[in-house]
């Protein structure tokens, strides 16, 4: 069964920095694609960011620019830069593949603060 644990949120000013960390445990991590997704309070779960097995990335209209998926495929890690945050990005951020294939983790909070 796969696991996933997020970590690195936390509370920032408005035009700060987050690095978010995923790790990914009980499959070959490095032939999967994978998402970050986030969730709004009282808004629906939205994939922002996703990154293939050969490193091409995508991602939502709403981030680009500020945001960037990396992977590290030896320690079974997707990452996500944010920088230039807005308090619009706040929300449980999270990852999965870009289909949800497995049960979700916990998440990790990042709250932007104006």
């Amino acid at each position: 069964q796969v696991q996933l644990v997020e970590s690195g949120g936390g509370l920032v000013q408005a035009g700060g920095s987050l690095t978010l960390s995923c790790v990914a445990s009980g499959t070959i991590f490095s032939i999967n694609a994978m998402g970050w997704y986030r969730q709004a309070p009282g808004k629906q779960l939205e994939l922002v960011a996703a990154i293939l097995a050969a490193g091409n990335t995508n991602y939502a209209d709403s981030v680009k620019g500020r945001f960037t998926i990396s992977r590290d495929n030896a320690k079974n890690t997707v990452y996500l830069q944010m920088n230039s945050l807005k308090p619009e990005d706040t929300a449980v951020y999270y990852c999965n593949t870009p289909w949800a294939s497995w049960s979700w983790g916990q998440g990790t909070q990042v709250t932007v603060s104006s």
